[in-house]
């Protein structure tokens, strides 16, 4: 028997999309906006979700029960399971879309052969266990390398995609033929997908533009207007350029989408769960408190402190980050925070 080949080994760039068999990790908001982006274009979508009950709702209702409710599945696009291995033995491409507290317990269960396979992190955050990014932590723990990885970053909220709402992705990787399957498995009528080779890049633009917004949104609950928030935004984009340059030099502009656009949507839209987490502490929340009325996870919150510990190794001044850790981390009063924050800004 001819073994199949994977993407990196077909020669084939303009492979049929139903030829190459996706499936997703993750049973939340984006996760389920990500199964509804794949089943425009797929056969079969593979879904690993997190537990029996999602699992059986799905299968009996059509929708995720928890998230996304609207977003009704033909059982027939589906194959649902609660087993990481089932789904990556079974698929060329993995997407990850776990929240990243999540992941390391997620992956650890993987048992299966999995060299040769894609894996796409649709994850904003930093692995609490290795204190790094998606990439870092697939090739320092599963050693899949940065040519069998591929990040999707930008502007695209789980609840505008849910209602078929025109969105942008990119897709970063370093492969082009991987880079071209993926546009065309992702791409749609109400979804345009950008090509990247900035990978680190674009993952770390989509970590900083977390704790950006929970600053918007600290901001908004204090009472500063749409003046002040537009100049914050506008420094929060050159301190997240000083450290993406710091971090891994590259090619890039930051104005595009995958950077500007993430930012400016992640602070300013009412979907945004880090601008809410950041407009409830503003309000008066203790930070414990916030967290915890939330029903979604704000990445924003884990990824202050490792995104600040690395700045402060690397001597960046980054007024930005060192507020909202101090915020977040040290107790230090929003308000008072704010004023010296004001002064710093231009």
């Amino acid at each position: 028997m001819t073994k199949k080949k994977t993407i990196l080994e077909s020669s084939n760039s303009k492979i049929s999309k139903a030829e190459i068999s996706v499936g997703v990790v993750g049973s939340g908001s984006f996760a389920t906006a990500i199964v509804k982006m794949l089943v425009e274009n797929c056969k079969i979508v593979h879904w690993c979700v997190r537990s029996e009950f999602v699992k059986g709702a799905i299968e009996l209702r059509g929708h995720n029960p928890n998230y996304l409710t609207a977003v009704n599945f033909n059982q027939k696009n589906l194959k649902l399971t609660t087993d990481i291995n089932e789904l990556v033995s079974a698929c060329d491409v993995v997407v990850l879309a776990t929240p990243s507290i999540y992941l390391s317990d997620a992956m650890e269960k993987m048992t299966c052969e999995y060299q040769g396979k894609i894996f796409v992190s649709a994850i904003k955050g930093i692995i609490p266990k290795v204190n790094d990014v998606v990439a870092e932590y697939l090739k320092s723990e599963f050693k899949i390398g940065i040519r069998n990885q591929a990040v999707i970053a930008g502007p695209c909220h789980a609840e505008e995609v849910a209602m078929e709402r025109l969105s942008y992705l990119t897709i970063a990787t370093v492969e082009e033929d991987v880079s071209k399957k993926l546009l065309q498995v992702f791409s749609s009528d109400f979804i345009k997908v950008n090509p990247s080779k900035d990978v680190l890049g674009n993952e770390y633009s989509a970590i900083l533009k977390n704790i950006f917004a929970i600053g918007a949104g600290i901001a908004s609950g204090l009472g500063y207007g749409d003046n002040f928030i537009a100049v914050f935004v506008s420094n929060a984009i050159r301190e997240m350029e000083t450290f993406l340059e710091a971090i891994y030099e590259a090619p890039r502009d930051v104005n595009e989408s995958a950077y500007l656009g993430d930012l400016l949507v992640t602070a300013y839209s009412l979907f945004s769960r880090n601008r809410s987490l950041g407009n409830l502490i503003g309000k008066g929340y203790t930070v414990k408190s916030a967290i915890q009325s939330m029903n979604m996870i704000a990445e924003g919150y884990y990824a202050a402190d490792s995104i600040y510990k690395t700045a402060k190794s690397k001597n960046l001044e980054l007024p930005i980050v060192d507020t909202i850790y101090g915020i977040l981390y040290e107790g230090k009063n929003a308000e008072k925070q704010f004023k010296k924050l004001t002064a710093k800004l231009n």
